[in-house]
This record gives C-alpha cells, structure tokens and sequence, in this order.
C-alpha cells in the first residue's frame, strides 16, 4: 500500500498528540527524567552536559508500552531505523544515522557482542530485553571509547544492579500467530549484597508456514560491596534461539533451520583508589555458536556452523583531582577465534590492543568539553587511530543547550574480506579498514524540572576506504565512498499518573558517491510517536505509529534496486491493574492489518492480538 503523504500524516498525528500532554499541565509537576548516562563519555554525567546525543530507554518505558524485544525497543529511535527480513526472530539490521547495519556497535555488558566476524543480526531479531536491563544509545562516530565497528554509533545494553527490598515479578502472554511467552524476573539487595535477574522464553509459529520461532532468554548479575572503596560483581547473559528459516516469499523453503546460542559473561571490579581516583576492570567473554541447516532432496543435508569466541580484558581509571577536570585513561586486550563452515572456510584469530584517554574540562561555567584519542592494533591488518572532541553550553541555565560533535570511526575488515577461499574468491589480506569522519550541530529545550525535552541535531558522516566487490567479484578492495546526512527531531514528556508521549522523526540522505547510488534500505524519511494516558482507578491505555518512507531496495526475486513500498504500522495496547499484585494487559500489533515489507520479499505479521497477566511479588 503506497502512502504518498505519510510523513505529513505522521506529523499532523504527533502535533494531535502533543495537544492532548498539554491539555494536562497538572501533570507537569509531578515527574523527572533520569539525568545521568555513561554511554557518550564511559562516566556517569548529567545529560544536560553532553555534547553528543544519547537515547535512554528505561526497563520502565518498556514495561510501560508492553515492549519486550530488543527489536521493538531501538525502533523508536530517531535516526535508528530497523529492518527484519521476516517476522519475529528473524534476522534484523539496523542503520543507525545511516550507518551500515556492520558499522554500528552493540555493547552488552560491557562487552562488545559484535565485530566484523560475529554479528548482532539474529540476536537483534530475537533477543529480548530483561525487565532488569537498561539500554542507551549513542548517536555518531564512537571509535576513540570503544573502537571497531562505532561509526554509526554504540547501543549499550547493561543489566542493573539490584536495588531496594527484595520484589519480582511473573509475566504470562499469549495471543495471535500461536505465541505463547513469558517471563520472571527478580531483584533487590541486602547488606552488601544485590542481585538482578530476568528470565524470558516463548513460542510463535509466525504466518508463514515453516516459520516458528522458539527462544530463551536468561539475564544475571550479581553485586557485592567489600567495603568502601571495593566492590565486585558479575553477570551472565544467555540468548537460544530457533528459527524456522523459509527464505523470501518466492523461495518458500518448506524445512531450513537456523539456531543460534550466544553466551556472554563478566566478572567486573570497581576500586576507589584515591579519593578523587577511581578504577573499573571488566574481565570477561562470549561464546557464540550458529548452525543453518538445509536439507536438501536426495543429497545429504546441508550445515553451515558459525563459531565465535572472544575473551575481553577492559580497564578504565579516572581522575578529578584537577580542577574543572576529569580526565580518563585505559586500555582493551581482547583476542577472538571465528571458525565458519560456509562461504569463505574461515578459521583465524585475531589479537587486539588498545589505549585511550579522554579529557572531560568545564572551562567555565555551563561549558563543558570533551577531547579524547584512541589507538587500536590489530594483529591481522595493523594501526587505526581515532579522536573525538565534543561541547556543550547551556546557553540559557536548566532550560537551553547548545552542543556539538566531532569524531573519527572505523570498521575493521572481516576475515572473509582478508583471508576468504572458495572456487570463486579470495580474499585480500592488503585490505585497510574502513574510516569515516563525522559531525553534527543541535539543541534540547529542557521543560522546568526535567519534566520534558525537546532535541533538534543535523548531522554529517562522510565514509572512505569502504570494502566493496572487484569488478570480477573474485575478490575485494578499499574502493568505495559514501556520505550520510540528515536531521533527527524528537520529543520526550513523563507525566506520571496522567500522559506519557514519545516522538521522533529522521530525515535521512544516504548515498554511496562512488556509484552514484543511494543507499539501500535507508529511508528519507522515518518516525515513530507514542502516547500513554492514564485514565484512574488502574486503568491506562496507550498508543503508538511508526512509518517509513522514499527508500530504495533489492526486488527478491530479480535482483534489481527497487523503489520499496512505503509503510505505516500502529499499534494500540492497555492494562487494568486489578490488584497492587496483578494487572491484566492486552496489546494489539498492526493494529490497521497493513500488508508491507520491511525488506522486499520477507512479509512482515499482519494484525495480532495478544493478552497476558502480570503477578508482582
């Protein structure tokens, strides 16, 4: 269905919305949005004081929406467009600020849960996110605080520590599809001890036939305070999913089988060495396995397994023992074996090292800076070194900032890229990594007291030494350029006890200026809005759009570029808190049963319903 004005609709929508939160002032007295992030700087800061732009989605917005998957999560975002090839469980891209879905890092943990031999596709199709996890992302090139792979910028999702006296909670839901999921969750602290910890799994057949999606999700972190200048802790992370795999709708294929279990594990110290000297060290790992299986008529089934394993040592120590100064310093060691069975017949390793300082320096008051350097090794390709500067003035105190941002990225080259052998290619072990350079320029207007925000960025990425096919396609090369551009507009209100609203809206434009194309799956134009109200007497409702529009795709079936549908989906979901234990929800997903593809040739669900019961204890 084509929607020749729908960022217009969207708009008229979210000016409706923004009416209804005003015809609630009342309210406005009543709440504050959490100030701190650690994201942009690896230190918790006060929002208000970044230079750069960092999303917050509390475990309570998601609980709130009836939220449950990662997936769902981030495609709120501005600037953070998702696209699923199928339906739940599938694997899933995102291009942030018009980033390729491999130039973008997930941070789990603390860890890094991708690089350029082991992706976040299937865990970002599948994986859920805990009722204990808080997730931040922040926008623009990241590389000189995390390195590899942060062009588009980092997705941090961390589970928090235990907090308060001990509670939990149980989640039963089912519904359209023939899904059945739920969830426990615990968490809370006594003495010197804390605890968190969530639990998820489920079933769903999804529409198409040999389409099911059966997943667990378990989330652990443990706390322990030695005395006051030591604390210790740990977490674990595990994430199964099956997927039945029947390719596009032209393909069908009635029996593939993806299955993917992806465990990731820290053991984490923080130290007060000084009274303005302070220590982090994470020492931790990931264990990722992924098997496709194709059975094939009248010839032996067909497996390609993917293997990864990384072990990660991550040490930060800051210092504010100078005036108008907090200055961070640290190193990575991380060391990583992939072995794959498919295209390529990969099995290397590869060893990294890397150092970085960062300066945070408030020269005057309501100005603030931040300057850092990084250097990564590799032992495979060799040296990249990335910087990043960043400021801020609150240019009317508490209510007006005005910020900006620089910095440097790269992605590394796989080892299919650099070592690569099949009939039909080989590698390029000459390859460099791919760099890119990135700026931007915004606002936020902050309502009194942190009851609202409204944020305006433009932002620019310029990309070189991008990795792309020979023109034999018998190998590849540093060959190609691209550029991405755009405006991120969003609006953020919590009204407590009356209306919540969330807005976004990105403006995108994406080309790779070597072909003279535009970038596939990139939209000119996105958004999502959001508004929750609470009616009284336990009752609350809710309501959420999101659309896509002008973006360029691969027909599925003739493997020409395309100019793809564009899409609107709605969704309506409530609760009624019967008890202060129990409450009853109900959501329905596409809502208007619109018929679209986020990829060409992958169906996305049509209308669902789906209720469920919530027991706290």
């Amino acid at each position: 269905m084509k929607y020749p004005s729908v960022s217009g609709r969207f708009a008229r929508l979210a000016f409706t919305l923004a009416g209804l939160v005003a015809s609630h002032p009342s309210a406005w007295a009543q709440t504050q949005l959490s100030p701190v992030v650690t994201t942009a700087t690896r230190t918790p800061v006060d929002a208000q004081t970044l230079g750069s732009v960092v999303d917050v989605i509390s475990a309570a917005d998601l609980a709130r929406q009836q939220v449950s998957s990662l997936a769902d999560a981030l495609g709120s975002m501005a600037g953070a467009p998702l696209f699923a090839s199928g339906a739940s469980g599938a694997a899933t891209s995102l291009f942030l600020r018009g980033a390729n879905s491999n130039q973008t890092l997930f941070l789990v943990d603390g860890l890094r849960l991708n690089e350029p031999n082991t992706d976040y596709q299937i865990f970002l199709g599948g994986a859920c996110v805990g009722a204990c996890d808080s997730l931040e992302i922040a926008h623009g090139p990241q590389s000189t605080l995390y390195g590899g792979e942060a062009i588009g910028g980092v997705v941090s999702l961390r589970a928090q520590r235990g907090a308060g006296a001990p509670s939990g909670r149980v989640v039963v839901e089912a519904g359209s599809f023939g899904t059945v999921q739920g969830s426990l969750s615990a968490q809370g602290e006594r003495g010197a001890n804390a605890w968190s910890f969530s639990a998820q799994g489920g079933h769903t057949d999804n529409e198409r036939a040999n389409n099911a999606f059966d997943s667990a999700n378990t989330v652990l972190r443990l706390d322990r305070t030695l005395n006051e200048r030591v604390s210790i802790g740990g977490t674990v992370r595990w994430f199964h999913g099956v997927y039945g795999s029947p390719g596009d709708r032209y393909t069908n294929d009635p029996d593939n089988e993806e299955r993917e279990d992806n465990v990731l594990a820290t053991a984490f110290v923080d130290l007060k060495l000084a009274r303005a000297w302070t220590a982090h060290a994470v020492l931790g790992g990931q264990d990722r396995r992924f098997v496709a299986e194709s059975p094939r008529a009248g010839r032996a089934t067909a497996f390609t397994v993917v293997k990864n394993r990384r072990g990660v040592l991550d040490v930060q120590t800051s210092y504010t023992g100078i005036e108008r100064h907090r200055v961070t310093a640290g190193l990575t060691a991380e060391a990583n074996h992939t072995r794959n069975t498919g295209f390529g017949n990969i099995n290397k390793k590869q060893a990294l090292l890397a150092v970085f300082a960062q300066d945070e320096w408030s020269p005057a008051e309501n100005v603030f800076l931040t300057g850092g350097l990084r250097s990564d090794d590799f032992d495979t390709f060799g040296r990249a070194t990335t910087g990043r500067a960043t400021a801020a003035w609150l240019a009317v105190p508490k209510a007006l900032k005005l910020r900006a941002s620089y910095g440097t990225a790269f992605r590394s080259p796989s080892f299919l890229d650099l070592y690569g052998q099949s009939a039909f290619y080989v590698g390029n072990p000459n390859l460099r990594a791919e760099r890119a350079r990135g700026w931007d320029a915004g606002a936020d207007y902050y309502f009194a007291n942190r009851r609202g925000t409204l944020s305006a960025t433009w932002f620019n990425t310029d990309f070189r030494d991008l990795i792309a096919s020979t023109p034999s396609f018998r190998s590849v090369e540093n060959i190609q350029r691209a550029r991405t551009r755009g405006a991120e507009l969003s609006a953020k209100f919590e009204f407590p006890g009356a209306t919540t609203l969330r807005a976004s809206f990105t403006y995108l434009e994406a080309d790779n200026l070597t072909t003279r194309a535009r970038l596939l799956r990139r939209p000119r134009q996105s958004g999502s809005v959001d508004a929750w109200h609470d009616f009284g007497r336990g009752l609350s409702t809710g309501a959420g759009v999101t659309f896509a529009a002008h973006r360029r795709d691969v027909d599925a079936k003739t493997f020409r570029q395309i100019d793809a549908e564009d899409y609107t989906v709605a969704r309506l979901y409530t609760a009624w808190q019967a008890t202060p234990r129990l409450a009853v929800k109900l959501r329905l997903e596409n809502l208007l049963n619109e018929k679209y593809e986020e990829v060409n040739g992958y169906p996305a669900l049509g209308f669902g319903a789906f209720g469920g019961v919530e027991w706290r204890f």
